[in-house]
């Protein structure tokens, strides 16, 4: 069985956390007798710096060619002028909207040996288990009209938050589905008391619950979920939400894993069925940015990418057991104590971006 992965490292640290994904899949090929092919492209701020743009028609084309896409990050202060014509983000914006991933499911779990690592209370933290799944192709980011200009009192622009019924009932429909897998508890985050899509939104989400039975739905205002999530985080299952809210909430969820270089994402397409499978077309990234502070001196964290690669394994590749092993090489090496430095506490063993690759890559090896 071979499989091929289009590999876009993109920016600041992103080539470095990248090669260490690399590395766990050429782990998962040799314990499992796989073979992937890797097809490398541009993306973001590299993109533009050789091509012109954020990201091409040929890398695109590439990507729709394989069998899974690995993201690094883009972006960095080189690209931020806030004039620019082409931004790196432009590039990750439009190959979601090309490539058809309208879910964005980014998963949010603590481990026992990091819970020191954050700002909370353990007793907070503990055993905190949810999926948020965030819409990923409509509403402010690509909604029209979108644009800037002069008019006789100054500089004005406009963002547009728009939704269809059919864009908002089949991402409900995936956060319903993935709690039908988990605890059946279903948590829809909106802003109905003030925004007409967020009205429409709710709406269809109670249409939609009587089809779904034995999950329990509850409706929740973001300010509110931005503040339920950090004092009582263990309440939640999973929960689904428009562009923009989802984007925002995930990156704050991302203080209970400890560090976002903790936190791995899968953007997905519709499904597929075959004879002896259900897969799903996805772009798999770390939640974290490029981080350009610390980029080529070893020190991030790959975590969050091995366990994107599991992501891409289970979701993409119909391989649950590769999956779950290197998962579980994950939990294995921090209970061993191993630590880069953003997760790092007094007494455990620090090592840099590579050497946790290797420690990943050797226990996903020698797992039974």
């Amino acid at each position: 069985m071979a499989y091929t992965i289009s590999v876009l490292p993109g920016d600041g640290i992103g080539p470095e956390v990248i090669a260490e994904g690399i590395k766990t899949l050429e782990a998962v090929s040799q314990k499992f007798g796989v073979r992937f092919n890797y097809n490398y492209g541009f993306i973001g701020g590299v993109s533009i710096d050789k091509c012109g743009v954020a990201l091409t028609d040929e890398t695109v084309e590439m990507c729709k060619e394989g069998d899974a896409v690995l993201l690094g990050a883009v972006g960095g202060p080189k690209w931020d002028d806030p004039k620019a014509q082409t931004r790196p983000e432009d590039g990750l914006l439009r190959i979601r909207k090309d490539l058809g991933l309208f879910a964005n499911v980014r998963p949010v779990k603590t481990y026992d040996q990091l819970i020191d690592s954050t700002t909370l209370k353990p007793e907070v933290i503990q055993g905190v288990d949810m999926v948020v799944i965030r819409e990923l192709t409509g509403g402010l980011y690509f909604a029209k009209p979108k644009r800037r200009w002069q008019s006789a009192t100054g500089r004005r622009a406009v963002d547009t938050m728009g939704y269809s019924e059919k864009e908002i009932e089949r991402i409900l429909r995936v956060g319903f589905e993935m709690a039908r897998t988990r605890r059946k508890r279903l948590t829809s985050v909106d802003k109905a008391n003030v925004l007409e899509s967020s009205r429409l939104w709710r709406e269809i989400a109670i249409e939609l619950a009587p089809k779904y039975k034995d999950v329990q739905l509850q409706h929740m205002l973001v300010d509110s979920c931005a503040m339920a999530l950090v004092k009582r985080p263990k309440d939640f299952d999973v929960i689904v939400t428009e562009n923009t809210f989802g984007d925002i909430l995930t990156d704050e969820a991302a203080v209970l894993a400890g560090s976002m270089g903790m936190l791995p994402s899968a953007s997905l397409g519709p499904k597929s069925k075959s004879k002896d499978s259900v897969r799903v077309f996805g772009l798999y990234e770390p939640i974290h940015g490029s981080a350009p502070d610390i980029a080529g001196q070893g020190k991030a964290n790959p975590i969050a990418t091995v366990l994107t690669v599991a992501m891409m394994l289970r979701h993409s590749l119909d391989m649950a057991r590769a999956a779950k092993v290197t998962e579980d090489a994950v939990a294995s090496v921090l209970a061993e104590g191993y630590r880069t430095p953003d997760i790092a506490s007094p007494g455990c063993k620090p090592v840099g971006t590579q050497e946790m690759g290797n420690l990943l890559a050797n226990k996903i090896r020698a797992m039974s």
